[in-house]
C-alpha cells in the first residue's frame, strides 16, 4: 500500500515520525508532504531519513512536472496527521493554494484527518462546522483525543496516538480491498 501522508504546522507533527517507521516497517510506501509551517516543528529530513523517499513541501518545483496529479493517482490512502484548523478549513472550502490542500483536492481515494490544536480552537463553531462538510464530504476522523496539550491545558485537541492513526489507516486499506 502506497500512503500519503500529510504534516501540517501543529506541535504534534513530531508524532506523525513515529507513524512514518510503523508504515514502512509494515512494508507500506509513505510519500510525505508537509507544510511550510510544519518544517518549523520537524525538520524534513527526520521524514526523508524514515520513509527513504524525498518529501515535498512546494506545490511549484520544475523538475517535478504536475506532482500533486502524479502524487494523487499513485497513492492508496490520504492521511493528514496533524491536521491543523487551517488546513480542514482549506479542505473544507476547497481551497488550493499549497502542495499538500492540493494534493487532497486531486485525491480520489480514502482520507483519513487526525485533527490537532488547542481546545478552544477544536470546539470554536467554525472548526466544527468545517468537520461536518468534511465529514459529509467522505473524510474520515481520527480524534482529536481528550488529554494534556502542548500549551499546558487539558481538554479536547491532543492528536491521537500515531500507533491508534496506524491501526485506522492499516483498517482502511483492508476495507477498501
Amino acid at each position: 500500500m502506497h500512503v500519503l501522508l500529510g504534516v501540517t504546522g501543529g506541535i504534534a507533527a513530531y508524532k506523525s515520525a513515529a507513524l512514518v517507521s510503523s508504515l514502512v516497517q509494515a512494508d507500506h510506501k509513505v510519500s510525505v508532504i508537509m507544510t511550510r509551517a510544519a518544517t518549523q516543528l520537524v525538520c524534513p529530513k527526520t521524514f526523508e531519513a524514515l520513509s527513504g523517499r524525498p518529501v515535498l513541501v512546494e506545490l511549484f518545483v520544475a523538475e517535478r512536472g504536475i506532482s500533486h496529479i502524479d502524487l494523487s493517482r499513485d497513492a492508496n490512502l490520504f492521511c493528514v496527521a496533524p491536521a491543523s484548523a487551517n488546513f480542514l478549513a482549506k479542505a473544507a472550502m476547497g481551497i488550493a493554494d499549497d502542495l499538500l490542500s492540493t494534493v487532497y483536492l486531486s485525491f480520489v481515494g480514502p482520507v483519513l484527518f487526525a485533527p490537532a490544536m488547542n481546545t478552544a480552537m477544536w470546539e470554536k463553531a467554525a472548526v466544527q462546522r468545517n468537520v461536518r462538510q468534511l465529514i459529509k464530504d467522505g473524510v474520515q476522523f481520527i480524534g482529536p483525543e481528550t488529554g494534556r496539550l502542548s500549551c499546558g491545558d487539558v481538554g479536547s485537541g491532543r492528536m491521537s496516538e500515531p500507533e491508534e492513526i496506524f491501526k485506522q489507516v492499516v483498517k482502511m486499506a483492508e476495507d477498501r480491498g
